[in-house]
């Protein structure tokens, strides 16, 4: 083709079509696969904080109101027709760092069955620990298999029976809090802590460390 500009606009053209087309398939592509991908974390998630079930909580999630105005999402583990528990994904807002996102499961007398923690921006070596350290069997840390329905959950030092991690409070009292706003939401209270106001050393400047 001669180098004339119709020549040259055709020629970008058909390029430009060629690497829409590629970018649209590999779009795609990597849609499926990162669907897939948290439609599979997911599931893991529920799995590591419930009793064995057979179902798909997933697609019998509902949501139920926060007291902050946002939603709580619930998923539902059964065998056969039977609940065996609860997966709550909860959250708060007042972590040292701000955000922590937790997955908390309930068996189906609503007791703490277990947690695991999905995302958090804590000190490291402090209150990063809260993966760990509220599930030790070591003084009054251990907070799997606590009757929720007896009373939410405190640190030590707000007069609550669960001691923070050493150095971290504030990381500490979040964590509670968003264990609390998932119990709360899931039984139908009305008195939840709420994962966007509870607590306020954060706000108060200084090192974590500063505020054990």
């Amino acid at each position: 083709m001669k180098s004339t500009l119709p020549n040259i606009l055709l020629s970008l053209t058909v390029i430009c079509l060629a690497a829409g087309i590629a970018l649209s398939a590999a779009n795609k592509y990597t849609e499926d696969a990162i669907a897939a991908s948290k439609a599979a974390g997911l599931r893991n998630a529920i799995k590591s904080v419930t009793p064995e079930f057979d179902n798909n909580p997933a697609e019998e999630q509902y949501k139920a109101a926060a007291t902050d105005g946002d939603s709580i999402i619930i998923y539902p583990a059964k065998k056969g027709d039977r609940p065996v528990g609860y997966a709550v994904e909860s959250y708060a807002k007042n972590g040292f760092s701000g955000l922590i996102r937790i997955m908390v499961g309930f068996d189906a007398e609503g007791k703490l069955f277990n947690y695991s923690v999905l995302e958090h921006n804590e000190t490291p070596g402090l209150g990063s620990k809260m993966e760990a350290w509220f599930r030790e069997d070591k003084n009054r840390r251990n907070i799997i298999g606590h009757d929720m329905a007896k009373g939410l959950l405190k640190v030590a030092k707000d007069g609550g029976e669960v001691d923070a991690i050493t150095a971290a409070t504030i990381s500490s009292r979040a964590f509670l809090d968003a264990v609390n706003l998932a119990y709360t939401a899931f039984s139908g209270g009305t008195d939840a802590v709420s994962g966007a106001t509870a607590g306020t050393d954060a706000a108060t400047g200084g090192t974590e460390k500063g505020n054990k």
